[in-house]
């Protein structure tokens, strides 16, 4: 009855089920995962957004790396402005979209120890082979509060690092590149500036500042592992119904041969004379 699941075609059709569930399974698996990496990010960035405001230096320190869990926690530092090591970084937008440049400028402190403060966006000049006009930094002492940011490297961003860039431009944010050209020690990761104490007297003119990071969407990644699910579950529903058609169709092919012949013998035996002529054909032939 089941002989048919043994032809070449339907062993290639199971293969394929057995191999296509489990893998429909470890898809949904990973859009879940995905799921709750998303959820833990949210939770991580609301949780620091809320905290209260630390000196950078008791979250970082100079050649160190940013705890994960300390990301997006508001820190401050003081210092003065040293605009003569100031860089742009390119290919960056703002919340809008556009696209234009962060603007990097180090904070030295009294102690020496520079912080990397990005002071926001500023859009693209008419050559983009040279460094457009940027507003000067506040001077004298100032105190900056922003968000702590882990330095950024090809992994994390996916950026590719480029040599050769105009005077000024950089392709992403690392510490310890801004130490190289300052000769300072340079506290771990930078700041995301969101304010300045005092504030600077033309501060209609400072780069556009940065929003918070969005901690409110999680995307469709569950939908999409139960989505993922549905299918793994459809395709042993759908090889038992190929099969059922198949021993059906069989069926109805061994059933249809027996009953084509007796349908032609009850047909001669029903014309007049018929039976009769078709011996005596057979006795002449003989």
């Amino acid at each position: 009855m089941y002989r048919f699941l043994l032809s070449r075609q339907w062993v290639i059709l199971t293969l394929v089920t057995l191999l296509l569930i489990p893998a429909l399974v470890w898809l949904g698996f990973w859009q879940l995962h995905r799921h709750e990496q998303r959820v833990a990010r949210n939770d991580l960035i609301a949780g620091s957004l809320a905290a209260e405001p630390v000196p950078m230096a008791e979250l970082s320190q100079a050649g160190g790396a940013v705890d994960p869990d300390d990301r997006y926690r508001p820190v401050t530092a003081a210092g003065r402005y040293d605009a003569e090591h100031e860089v742009v970084v390119r290919n960056r937008d703002n919340a809008d979209g556009r696209l234009g440049y962060y603007v990097l400028t180090p904070l030295v402190g009294e102690d020496g120890t520079a912080v990397v403060v990005n002071r926001g966006w500023i859009p693209t000049g008419n050559d983009l082979t040279r460094v457009p006009e940027v507003p000067e930094p506040p001077s004298g002492e100032v105190t900056v509060t922003g968000r702590l940011m882990a330095d950024e490297t090809s992994g994390t961003t996916g950026i590719r690092d480029r040599s050769g860039l105009p005077d000024g431009m950089v392709m992403m944010i690392s510490s310890q590149e801004r130490a190289q050209a300052l000769g300072l020690p340079v506290l771990g990761g930078y700041l995301e500036l969101t304010d300045t104490t005092p504030a600077s007297p033309d501060a209609a003119e400072q780069p556009e500042t940065l929003p918070e990071p969005d901690h409110t969407g999680i995307g469709a990644h569950f939908a999409y592992a139960l989505q993922w699910w549905l299918f793994a579950a459809g395709v042993p529903v759908g090889w038992v119904l190929l099969a059922r058609r198949e021993l059906h169709d069989a069926n109805a092919s061994a059933a249809g041969a027996p009953g084509t012949a007796r349908t032609t013998t009850a047909s001669a035996a029903s014309v007049p004379g018929g039976a009769g002529a078709a011996a005596g054909a057979g006795r002449g032939a003989g």
